[in-house]
């Protein structure tokens, strides 16, 4: 009964799941900035070689 008790209260799964949840989010944002920057840098070389 004391270690059902004790697992209950423990909150390290929380935590890891809090931090998995936190880390895909930036994940997310950080392929979302990388597309339009990809898109950006594409369309200024595109620019330069027209000028060329």
């Amino acid at each position: 009964m004391r270690g059902l008790a004790r697992l209950l209260r423990c909150e390290r799964g929380a935590n890891a799941i809090e931090y998995a949840l936190v880390a895909s989010l930036i994940a997310i944002a950080a392929v979302g900035a990388f597309n339009n920057l990809g898109a950006r840098v594409d369309l200024m070389l595109n620019n330069v070689s027209n000028a060329l």
